[in-house]
């Protein structure tokens, strides 16, 4: 059974806001056009993406069991303790100690854990110690490795 391992990597630290410039218009893929006159004021990323600062913390996947989730092997979750899980969140899940993260599901009215990858076969909750470190709310992907 292939899990997504996961690597901690901290809690969000609300104290140390890094605003970035902020371009506020669409971008299109096609005929490019000159943004300079529309950058905007500084955008916080945690302010956007986050709104449990103190139950939210980073983590990273590692492993393919996730990729029809668009969750791939180096991403960096960001993870909300505060949030109940619900059927078909994405959670960080610790299984019998070891930390895996798949979804949230039902299959025949008992809770699985499911991989985004048909490789990998649904994990029956049944008899297993299982504690839900909270959910992904965002995924960063990068597009250069």
């Amino acid at each position: 059974m292939q899990k997504v391992n996961c690597i901690l990597l901290g809690h969000v630290a609300p104290s140390t806001i890094n605003p970035l410039p902020f371009v506020d218009i669409p971008v299109k893929a096609g005929f490019p056009s000159p943004a300079d006159d529309y950058l905007e004021a500084k955008l916080d990323l945690t302010e956007h993406l986050i709104n449990h600062p103190s139950a939210t913390y980073y983590i990273k996947a590692v492993g393919d069991s996730m990729i029809d989730y668009a969750i791939f092997s180096g991403d960096l979750l960001i993870v909300d303790r505060a949030l109940e899980p619900q059927i078909n969140d994405i959670v960080i899940a610790a299984i019998d100690g070891e930390l895996t993260c798949k979804c949230l599901g039902l299959i025949k009215g008992e809770h699985h854990l499911l991989s985004g990858n048909r490789l990998y076969p649904p994990i029956p909750l049944v008899g297993k110690e299982v504690h839900i470190w909270g959910v992904v709310i965002h995924t960063i992907h990068s597009l250069r490795r």
